[in-house]
This record gives C-alpha cells, structure tokens and sequence, in this order.
C-alpha cells in the first residue's frame, strides 16, 4: 500500500499541460470539500484507493483538522498496516495480539522506540480508527478490549506527567547570548562565531519568553501583528492569536517593550539584508504565493492575490501555511510578511527553529568555563522558555497576593487558599488564560515548581528580556496581565 497526501497547489504546478488539467483537480477538490494534507491510502499494485481507509481519511478533512495532524494520522495507520502486512495479516482484520505485537515493537523493539507520550498518541488514533469501522459496519467490534474506567488495553500502563522544564536567569542569559548570540561565556564578543542570523534567533528567544507564546505561535507572528510600519514608535503591543494556537483557541498576546526592541534590533539589522538577498528567487515564486496589497490595521484585515483570485484575510484565523507564503511587494521586489524569514526569505519551519536550537546547544557545551551556569543533562527546548514564563508569572502574581513567605508549607497552604477562595484574580486561573490553557489543571502542575530554590530571584524579576540596562520586568507583564482580567466582564458585556 502507498501514502499520499492531497495538496492542491502541487496539483495546479504540476498538471497545467496533462489532462485533467491542474485546475480542475483543485476545482473538483474545492468542490468534495476534501482539504489539504488528507491522507490518500492505494493498492501497490492497481493504484486505486483502498478502503475503507480512504473514507476514513476523508472524516479527517471533514473534521478540519490540520494538514500536519492529517498528515502525522495518516503515517500512523500506513505503518501499522505496514506491520501487520509482514506478518501476513490484514489491517481491518487484525486482533487485540496483533496490535500488542505492534506496541511491543514501536515501545521498545524497533532501533528508536518511542516514549508513552508518543505512544499514548498512537494508541489513541488507533482506537478511533477501529471504532469508525465499528461505525460503519466494517468490524463487529475493536480489536482492543476496555480495560477499568474504559482505558484501552493499547494505552500506555503509566500515567505521564507534564514534562516542565524552566531555566534560571543564569541559564537564560546563557542560551540567548552565547548560544544563539554567539557571544563568549564572559559577555564578550565573539569573533570567531560564525552562526547565521544570531538577531533574529535572540530575538525568538525573547519573544517567547516575554509573551509565553508556543513556538507555533511566535514563529507565525506577521509584521502587521506587532504594529511595524504602522508609523509609531514600537512599543508593547496586544495582538489575537487562534488559527495557530493549540485547537484553535483564541486569545489575546501582550508583547511587552523590551521584546519588541529585541525583534526592532532583528529587523534594522538582519531582515532587510536577508529579504534583499531572497527578493528574486520569491519573484519567480509569484503564483504561489499570497501576494499582500492592502493592510487593514485597525480591522486585522490583509487582502491581496492568491492563486489568481482576490482574497481577504482576518490575520489571527490565518494558519501557519498561508502565514508562510504571505509576501509583500517592496522596491526591491517580494519580501516576506511573517517577522522571522531564514535563507530562503520565507518563514522557517519546525525542523529550521529545532537546527537552530540544536546548534546553540553544541555551543554552549563546547563553550563550558567558570562563567558558565549549570546546564541540565538534556538539552533545552523552545517550549521550556514557556514554562519559565509560566513559572515567573505564578512566582509573582502570588507574591502580590500573599506577599513573601518564607516557609515552603505555608506556601503550599497560600495556593490552596488562593485557588479555593479567589476567582477571577487568582494566579492560576490569570496563567492559564494568559497561556491558552483548555484546563486549569494543566497549569495546576506548575505550582510544585514554584517553590524550587533554583529558580528564586530578585522581587522584580529584572533582567529577562532585553539588554542590559533595559530589561523587561515580570512586575511589568504581570501588572498588565491584571489589567486584562479586571476588564474582563466589561469586554464580555460589550459582546
């Protein structure tokens, strides 16, 4: 059996002179509703869809999802079926022993097993797979019996815990400046670094850590999102996110000064060099991408030409995708719209931002002296900048509430009594909203590390974001975190 994935816009570059014609596949694909990403399962041999695993894939496109997720579902059941066809069985037929014997395999047999949060999330698409077939008459039931409370008996025996991870100031200073910077261990200049575009990774790093956005989240972020060339001076700035947030779930984004110097230093220094040196290759790209040619700030509105067609935009539902081809027409020809574009000119991926990271991580190991802060075992992750600034803000917003404690059990009594008899100012419940959390116990699992002697600082957490001399203080986005939730109900009343 071969995978495929539907993308239309290799559809219209490839089939413009063979019949059917590129347009009318995606006409016909606009017409059946089926999205980009769907995961197209055929015979190896005759080359048509197998079923009823196409159907299935196409319950996928009707649910919307997202073409990574629809890709990453369609992988997974391509390679149980993989499996289970060198065994000489067959995917719709297969036992509750068939599917342990993959477990076995991807857990801890196969060169690279997984780990339960990975598996948990096989396990899980594996079940809706066999019940959709339950759905439509294919199986009489699921392969894998229920166990206690209804856990599949394919989930993983142990219950995992959030894996939080947060850095220290030290720690901080040190991946930014040295690892992404280039910068030696003492704070100087290091002439021999030779990485590309320290600029702009510091200040990724700064955003994330000022605004607790995921990487999904600031790694999209659009120019027109931040306020730049509005005509002001930059400053902080509130934006919406939804289309590129965890299940699509809207908030409100406060950038606080400091962050926004460290993306205006990115942008004077390293953009406009970068968008130069790529304006003639994204030239000969034109037709496929969102070509901008009004920007509505007041409204949140972009239009332009995409795919020969007039469209408008409200940027917060603008996913990742179109984000990336979104372009501009400048003097010297198209430059990108997102904040951050690497060689290409257009918006690095995930595999982009993760090279990135990695080799920061090798520098700062190779780079170990007396200057350097403890470095834990594994190297860090972009999303350990949000749980720090998960961390700082519960560290503050409690210190304002219950002022400073020194006992570590009548902290722990000051966020129960905090979290039983305080609502809407609450520190827990201001973090959960302030990350997008969909449950407060998420953000429930953070509060265990509040008390960690590691991550004690100065009451006005100087000296996160920005250069020295003008940091950002978590007093700062704190306090405007506050601001946000005592205007809650009237905003509410005004929908």
């Amino acid at each position: 059996m071969r995978l495929y994935f539907v993308d239309t816009r290799a559809a219209r570059r490839h089939l413009d002179e063979r019949a059917p014609a590129g347009g009318d596949v995606v006409a016909l694909l606009d017409d059946r509703g089926v999205l980009d990403g769907t995961p197209i399962f055929l015979d190896e041999k005759t080359m048509m869809p197998v079923e009823p695993l196409c159907s299935w894939a196409r319950t996928l496109s009707n649910a919307e999802l997202s073409p990574a997720t629809m890709k990453d579902y369609g992988r997974i059941i391509a390679r149980l079926a993989d499996f289970l066809a060198s065994r000489g069985r067959d995917i719709l037929m297969a036992t509750e022993s068939d599917l342990q014997a993959y477990k076995k395999v991807r857990t801890r047999l196969q060169k690279r097993p997984i780990g339960g949060p990975a598996w948990k999330k096989e396990a899980q698409l594996l079940d809706q797979f066999y019940r959709h077939l339950v759905s439509v008459g294919v199986r009489d039931k699921v392969p894998a019996r229920a166990l206690a409370r209804g856990r599949s008996a394919l989930a993983p025996a142990i219950k995992q815990r959030m894996d939080i991870r947060h850095l220290t100031l030290a720690q901080y200073r040190y991946f930014r400046d040295v690892g992404l910077g280039g910068q030696h261990p003492d704070s100087t200049v290091d002439s021999r670094f030779r990485g590309w575009s320290p600029h702009r990774n510091r200040a990724a790093a700064d955003l994330a850590l000022g605004t607790g956005m995921r990487w999904q989240e600031w790694a999209t972020v659009l120019l027109p999102e931040l306020g730049v060339d509005v005509g002001h001076p930059v400053g902080q700035v509130e934006f919406t996110v939804q289309a590129c947030a965890k299940y699509g779930k809207a908030r409100d984004i406060y950038v606080p000064e400091e962050s926004m110097r460290a993306v205006e230093l990115y942008l004077l220094l390293e953009r406009p060099e970068q968008a130069a040196r790529s304006a003639a290759r994204l030239q000969r790209r034109h037709r496929d991408l969102f070509v901008v040619s009004r920007i509505d700030h007041a409204s949140g509105r972009i239009s332009g030409q995409l795919d020969g067609i007039e469209r408008e935009f409200v940027m917060s539902a603008m996913n990742a995708e179109l984000r990336r081809i979104t372009v501009r027409e400048t003097s010297a020809g198209l430059e990108a719209l997102t904040v951050f574009i690497c060689h290409g000119g257009l918006m690095p991926r995930a595999d982009s931002w993760k090279r990135y990271r990695h080799a920061a991580w090798r520098r700062m190991v190779a780079g170990v002296d007396e200057h350097t802060p403890l470095l834990p075992r594994r190297r860090w992750r972009w999303h350990d900048l949000r749980h720090t600034y998960a961390l700082q803000m519960l560290n503050y917003l409690e210190g304002l509430l219950g002022g400073s404690e020194p006992d570590a059990a009548a902290r722990r009594r000051r966020h129960r009594s905090w979290l039983t008899g305080h609502i809407k100012l609450n520190p827990l419940l201001i973090v959960s909203r302030r990350l997008g959390h969909s449950d407060p116990g998420t953000t429930y699992e953070y509060l265990e590390y509040t008390d960690d002697l590691l991550n004690e600082f100065d009451d006005a957490f100087r000296g996160w974001v920005g250069d020295l001399g003008q940091e950002a203080t978590y007093a700062q986005i704190a306090s405007h975190a506050l601001s946000l939730e005592e205007r809650r109900p009237a905003d509410a009343s005004q929908r």
